[in-house]
């Protein structure tokens, strides 16, 4: 078994740059494909392809999937919850910027520090940490109400499905940690979330009525197979490899590039406005969401450090 370590090193730094970097390419690429390919239809075709990637690379490497462990349960909770992130994120896109979605999307961490401390009685909060929640809190209610400025109803409505992504998106991460998910292999933990997804994502599309057609450009047929391949695929298990294998806290405060990376490729390639407020909006809530994850200090005994 391979040991922790305790800091991040070029390879790790490498693999967490490139993770977000697709992160927030990825919003910008599902914006561009849905004139040609529906939203849900989009999100079924690339979670059918990951979980079937998925379940290959499992048989190669010979890593058993469905083995009877107790975790069925608890799986199929954190797919429900993974589900509904992904459809609240590729629907919100049709009424939202990229750049602003993504925003709203990575306050997961937020929803992560409120619930976890009802089951994880270590992890409650201090006065410092709720000052934090409050920073993101005031950040979130701001950007939403300039999203609501001049009567953009449309834009509020993509901003609100990326904030509930957002939540799904964190109470996903409560799941993993509360129960005995966190035990399990990475493969089959992120098994447990594409398939469930796989099979509702189908089911809701042509219950909502889009038209699945079949006959791609060379651009969208590109565009699904970075999402499927290595947004679904390559970029979630080097994820989880780097949380098994590097500080969580560490590997965490990552993810506060990928919104800057969405705003840079949204207003670069789709021309997105970023406004002085949403840039704002994002670093409160950044600075919020570290100051909530930020360990106290454990005072010496017989003197101070």
């Amino acid at each position: 078994m391979t040991a922790r370590k305790d800091h991040l090193d070029t390879l790790a730094i490498s693999l967490l740059l490139g993770c977000c970097l697709f992160w927030g390419l990825q919003q910008v690429l599902i914006k561009l494909t849905l004139p040609e390919i529906p939203p849900l239809f989009q999100a079924s075709l690339r979670l059918v392809g990951a979980t079937a990637l998925l379940w290959l690379w499992c048989l190669w490497r010979g890593i058993p999937l469905f083995e009877r462990d107790g975790s069925l349960p608890a799986g199929l909770l954190a797919g429900a919850l993974f589900t509904i992130e992904f459809l609240c994120i590729y629907i919100g896109m049709q009424y939202t910027s990229a750049s602003r979605l993504t925003v709203f999307l990575y306050t997961s961490p937020f929803w992560v520090a409120v619930l976890t401390p009802f089951w994880v009685r270590s992890e409650r909060l201090r006065g410092p940490q709720w000052l934090g929640l409050l920073c993101a809190f005031v950040a979130v209610a701001f950007a939403l109400r300039e999203g609501l400025a001049g009567g953009q109803a449309v834009t509020a409505r993509g901003d609100l499905l990326a904030l509930v992504a957002g939540m799904f998106w964190g109470l996903t991460t409560v799941v993993i940690r509360a129960t005995g998910l966190s035990k399990l292999s990475a493969e089959k933990l992120l098994f447990y979330q594409l398939a469930v997804s796989a099979l509702v994502a189908p089911v809701l599309s042509l219950g909502l009525g889009e038209v699945w057609r079949w006959q791609f450009s060379a651009f969208a047929i590109t565009s699904l197979a970075l999402q499927t391949v290595v947004g679904a695929f390559v970029s979630y298990l080097t994820w989880m490899w780097l949380l098994g294998r590097y500080p969580v806290t560490k590997v965490s405060v990552f993810v506060f590039f990928t919104p800057l990376f969405a705003l840079l490729l949204g207003a670069l390639w789709l021309r997105e406005s970023v406004t002085p407020g949403l840039l704002a909006a994002l670093a409160t809530v950044a600075l919020g969401i570290v100051m909530v994850n930020r360990k106290p200090r454990v005072a010496r005994l017989g003197g101070t450090s």
